[in-house]
């Protein structure tokens, strides 16, 4: 329940930052209004005794949030992608937060997999190792398929979990309602759609067959984009709480030294990631919303590969659209673009001016190309972004939140493994072949395809209606004595054109 008595718990969290020296930090990183440290304060300093000690050789927030347990780690790292939230500053620390939680011991891991794959562990695997990697929610084990013989990671979800995260959830709901109280002006952030995206995340990271079926459909997605490579699950190895799929063997992506050293193009590799990430955002709306260091590797082949799918980002083909007009419009500097883009998305209100709009737009973008390969950032024209849109009344856009964050996070990515690499440059011939095939005239013919596929899948029902539309016209007063479930009122020329587009289109596709 949703109620007082998380303030118990809040006081404890308030109590842990005060005592490591994480409250003054986070409050000057998101510049928070007065009232807001005022409560903050209150809620932790007379009670910092009950605060967790953490790790002492730890920075201030890392050690707070570590000390906290598993579902404020996760917390922490999907606000270090919420620049918007949290501030640029603030969130190029969260993101260099770490899993810190210990392994859990084998003999539960193994008794978690004969449980809910109904056979003991020596059964199934010939070969099942120690934990080789340990996060906030599951750990792996490197194993091999006895009947296969094939190499594969095991993915295990830690014991009582669950109910961990729902207990700490249900004080971040409170927690958000508190701040929108004392702070209004938070609001426009949606501290609450925040709390409700985490809720939504974790809980869905909690059942590992969703994640097996996220990696089947992103490898289908992906299966013609050379160098790129997904692990496929073992369907008949998984279920709710246990994910088999083949082992990933390559370098880690963060170890640009030992990229080096294997010979490995680290220019090319970044502005594959870059270019991959775009391809899979814009072409099919299916992406990997969580592609950090962690969860990429380079094969000896040089193929990029990609695990951990728990956080899939998806939008739909307008916003994809969308999306690809502003950063077009932004590689392309023109501002007036991007200004009409959002004015027609409705992401700024009407009664603002469009004009001033492009120029506020203007001077985001200017200083950035204006600079060299180095410092021109996603990262700092999204934060730029954000506060000219804070500006002109823009509330946060929740369906481009998770391809806005994930976009920083592959930047930096790639710009850990090439310093050099110029993200415009490398994102530019992405987006233009989007825009040359999904925006123009045969995008709209492609349109125009699909509305009359869509009448002709209806076509079956349209002679009822025209029937039932024409006998209301001919006998009105019997019609208003019927008593009838309430439908849409179609005029008839409209019902005509229904009923003359579906006979073409079935015409055509019996042609």
């Amino acid at each position: 329940m949703r109620g007082p008595h998380n303030i118990l718990r809040l006081i404890r969290t308030g109590a842990t930052f005060e005592r490591t020296g994480a409250m003054a930090a986070v409050l000057d990183a998101v510049d928070a209004p007065i009232r807001l440290r005022m409560a903050a304060r209150v809620m932790g300093w007379p009670f910092r005794w009950l605060g967790y000690k953490g790790d002492p050789t730890l920075p201030p927030i890392t050690r707070a949030i570590t000390a906290l347990g598993p579902a404020y780690i996760k917390f922490g790292q999907i606000l270090s992608t919420r620049a918007d939230v949290v501030g640029p500053e603030l969130a190029g620390q969260l993101r260099m937060l770490q899993d810190r939680l210990p392994p859990f011991p084998t003999t539960i891991a193994k008794q978690a997999i004969a449980e809910e794959l109904r056979a003991p562990v020596d059964q199934l695997f010939s070969e099942f190792s120690e934990p080789v990697a340990a996060a906030s929610i599951a750990q792996v084990h490197r194993a091999r398929v006895r009947e296969t013989g094939r190499e594969v990671a095991v993915k295990v979800v830690r014991p009582g979990i669950g109910a961990a995260f729902r207990r700490d959830i249900d004080a971040f709901h409170f927690g958000a309602r508190m701040i929108e109280l004392v702070s209004p002006g938070t609001r426009r952030l949606r501290p609450r759609d925040v709390v409700r995206h985490f809720e939504q995340t974790v809980m869905g990271e909690q059942d590992l067959r969703l994640e097996a079926a996220a990696a089947s459909e992103f490898s289908e997605n992906t299966a013609g984009d050379p160098g790129f490579q997904v692990p496929m699950p073992h369907f008949a190895l998984s279920s709710r709480r246990v994910l088999t799929a083949d082992w990933a063997e390559g370098l880690p992506m963060g170890d640009r030294d030992a990229l080096i050293a294997a010979g490995h193009d680290t220019t090319d590799l970044a502005r594959r990631v870059i270019q991959l990430f775009l391809s899979h955002a814009l072409r099919d709306g299916f992406f990997h919303a969580d592609m950090h260091h962690g969860n990429l590797k380079v094969a000896a082949n040089g193929n990029i590969i990609a695990y951990d799918f728990g956080i899939m980002g998806e939008i739909d083909e307008y916003t994809r659209r969308v999306y690809a007009q502003i950063l077009y419009g932004f590689i392309q500097r023109d501002y007036r673009l991007v200004a009409r883009v959002h004015f027609e998305a409705g992401y700024v209100p009407r009664d603002r001016d469009e004009a001033a709009f492009a120029r506020a737009l203007r001077a985001v973008g200017e200083p950035i190309f204006g600079a060299d390969a180095t410092r021109i950032s996603m990262a700092n024209l999204l934060s730029y972004l954000f506060e000219v849109t804070e500006r002109f009344g823009m509330p946060t856009r929740t369906e481009l939140i998770l391809l806005q964050r994930t976009m920083v996070v592959v930047e930096g990515v790639a710009r850990s493994i090439d310093p050099q690499l110029n993200i415009w440059n490398a994102a530019k011939p992405v987006v233009s072949d989007y825009i040359k095939t999904e925006i123009g005239p045969k995008a709209a013919v492609r349109d125009l395809t699909e509305v009359v596929k869509t009448i002709g899948r209806y076509g079956p029902l349209l002679p009822r209606i025209v029937e039932q539309v024409l006998w209301e016209r001919a006998h009105p007063e019997e019609a208003r004595l019927l008593v009838v479930q309430p439908r849409p009122a179609l005029p008839l020329w409209l019902v005509t054109a229904l009923s003359l587009a579906a006979g073409l289109s079935i015409g055509l596709a019996l042609a």
